[in-house]
């Protein structure tokens, strides 16, 4: 009887061993539930820059608004018959 309650306190350990510290384990898996969700998080942020380009891209491709006000913006351009202000705020 007492070799019976060997083997199975042996196989208890083996079993605890696997469930603790093994390949599969609970920390393991917390580990790779914690880059889950951190790639989500990821994934879900460069789904919206794409979005957002994608939206860009289309505008950019239907009219000229988009591209007179990159241009005004980026570039400082002035159009036709345009005056040019700068205004300078103050230092105090």
């Amino acid at each position: 009887m007492k070799l019976l309650w060997g083997i199975m306190a042996v196989v208890v350990i083996g079993l605890q061993y696997r469930l603790w510290i093994d390949d599969g384990s609970y920390s393991e898996v917390w580990s790779l539930q914690q880059q889950v969700a951190h790639q989500k998080e990821l994934n879900a942020k460069l789904e919206d820059r794409n979005n957002h380009l994608s939206a860009e891209v289309l505008d950019l491709k239907r009219g000229f608004d988009a591209i007179e006000e990159r241009a005004r913006f980026n570039l400082g351009m002035i159009g036709k018959n345009e005056t040019f202000y700068m205004v300078v705020g103050s230092s105090m």
